[in-house]
């Protein structure tokens, strides 16, 4: 299985790279994480928050893999536990799909991004810097992952 991180994003501060790098490594050959930073729209000069989040929509649409399954980050989706995470990914697993999960950009994500997607999913009620939802996203992955082959990284 392949996990696609799409992160509204790039020129992420070192930290955030190599913390994102840091989990990355860690998943093994059955299922690989990889991340696709998606450019930012610029800002002023006209362009406004709604035409900012449309032309990113369209290049977050563009680099959706084939027959993944979509599970958007949204303020308002499903606020889970890590268990219920492992639980949800094993699920997955066993559908075979690939997954892809989206960060949005600094003003969100479409309506239409949201009504499409599989899964909308609320990583924190807490606002964070994007750069720290993709670590934050990162590690849940490879904790859900290490519950369901008993890996002793999580502790209950």
């Amino acid at each position: 299985m392949k996990i696609t991180i799409l992160a509204v994003g790039t020129k992420m501060p070192h930290w955030v790279d190599e913390a994102y790098q840091d989990y990355a490594k860690r998943f093994g050959r059955d299922v690989t994480l990889e991340l696709k930073e998606i450019k930012p729209e610029k800002r002023g000069g006209g362009v406004t928050a709604e035409k900012g989040i449309a032309a990113e929509h369209a290049r977050l649409m563009a680099a959706i893999p084939p027959r993944s399954r979509l599970v958007v980050l949204d303020e308002r989706g499903r606020n889970w536990t890590t268990m219920k995470l492992a639980e949800a990914m094993k699920d997955w697993l066993a559908g075979g799909d690939d997954l892809c999960f989206v960060i949005g950009g600094a003003d969100g994500l479409s309506d239409e991004l949201k009504a499409r997607a599989d899964t909308l999913l609320q990583l924190s009620a807490l606002t964070m810097p994007h750069g720290m939802v993709r670590v934050l996203l990162a590690e849940q992955l490879y904790r859900a992952l290490s519950i369901l082959n008993n890996h002793p990284y999580h502790r209950e």
